[in-house]
C-alpha cells in the first residue's frame, strides 16, 4: 500500500512528516508526497486527489463529507496567527483602518482569510487580492497593494521588508475568544475506512515524536524545501507551528475549531460542515 500525501514545503510540515516520508515509522506504508503551497492544498482535497492531506481549516466546511479530520500532524496554536501588515507612515506607524484598502490574501479559503473576514467585517476593504503567501510581503512593500494578510515565517521577516504590523488575528483571536488559532488541518480520505484512518494518526503521530526526538536528522530535508532558508527563521518556525497540538488536537484543539467554524458559520462566511469535525 501507498498513500498519496500532501503537505506544504514550509518548516513546520517538512519537520513533523520527515520520518514518514522517509519510510522510518516502523510499518507505516511507503508515501508519494506532493508538495504545495496550503491554498493549492485545499484545491486538491476539493477534487479529492489525495489520500491524506494539510489544508486550511477555514477551508473545512466543505471538505469533511469526503475527508476525516486526524487529530495529528496539524498546525494549531497560541501566538502563532496571520498578520496584516502596511507600509508605515512618516512616524513608523501602520494604517489605523482599512477603509478603501486594497489588501493582499494567501487564499480564498485558507484560514488566515476567514480571520480576517470575521475581524474586519466593519474594516470598509474594498479590494481583495488572491496572492501566493511569499509575494504578499513585496507587493506591499512596492505599493502596489495597500496591506497584506501574512503567514508561516512572514511574523519574523515582515521588518525586513520595512513593513509594520497592523493587527496580530492570532492575538485578536485569542482575546476575542480564550481559544487556540486553529490554522492547518490534516485530513484522510474517508473512503479509505477507519482501519486505514487510526493507522494514520499512529503513523503521523510516530512521525511528529520521532523529529522531537532527533531534530537534527529532518535538518537536510526541511532546508532544502523551506522557503525561507535562514537557520534562526527556521528554527522559530519550527518551534512555533509544532507543537502539543500537532501531536494531538485533544479537547482544547477541537473546542478551537468548532468555536471559529461556528463563529463563522453564524457569521455567513462558511457553510454548515459536509460532515462531522470529531470521527
Amino acid at each position: 500500500m501507498t498513500w498519496t500525501l500532501g503537505i506544504s514545503p514550509c518548516p513546520n510540515d517538512t519537520f513533523a512528516f520527515h520520518g514518514l516520508v522517509h519510510g522510518l515509522v516502523p510499518g507505516a506504508p511507503q508515501v508519494d508526497v506532493t508538495y504545495a503551497d496550503i491554498d493549492v492544498c485545499n484545491g486538491y482535497a476539493k477534487r479529492g486527489e489525495l489520500d491524506i492531506l494539510k489544508v486550511s481549516y477555514g477551508a473545512l466546511p466543505w471538505l469533511l463529507g469526503e475527508y476525516r479530520l486526524l487529530p495529528t500532524g496539524g498546525a494549531l496554536g497560541r501566538g502563532c496567527g496571520p498578520l496584516v501588515l502596511t507600509r508605515p507612515d512618516d512616524a513608523g506607524n501602520p494604517r489605523t483602518d482599512l477603509r478603501g484598502a486594497t489588501v493582499a490574501v494567501p487564499g480564498q479559503e485558507t484560514t488566515a482569510y476567514l480571520l480576517f473576514r470575521l475581524w474586519a467585517q466593519d474594516q470598509g476593504v474594498e479590494d481583495v487580492r488572491i496572492l501566493p503567501f511569499e509575494k504578499i510581503m513585496p507587493a506591499v512593500a512596492a505599493g502596489e497593494v495597500d496591506a497584506g494578510l501574512v503567514i508561516h515565517e512572514s511574523r519574523f521577516t515582515y521588518p525586513g521588508y520595512g513593513l509594520v504590523k497592523m493587527q496580530d488575528l492570532g492575538a485578536w483571536w485569542e482575546t476575542e475568544t480564550g481559544h487556540a488559532i486553529p490554522l492547518g488541518a490534516i485530513l484522510i480520505r474517508r473512503s479509505l475506512g477507519e482501519e486505514d484512518a487510526r493507522y494514520a494518526e499512529a503513523a503521523i503521530r510516530s512521525s511528529v515524536e520521532l523529529a522531537w526526538a532527533d531534530p537534527e536528522a529532518t535538518r537536510g530535508y526541511v532546508r532544502e524545501h523551506a522557503q525561507e532558508m535562514d537557520d534562526d527563521v527556521t528554527r522559530q518556525h519550527i518551534e512555533l507551528y509544532v507543537n502539543e497540538f500537532t501531536h494531538d488536537l485533544g479537547e482544547e484543539g477541537y473546542a478551537a475549531v468548532e468555536e471559529l467554524l461556528g463563529r463563522a458559520q453564524a457569521a455567513g462566511l462558511v457553510p454548515a460542515p459536509a460532515g462531522p469535525i470529531r470521527g
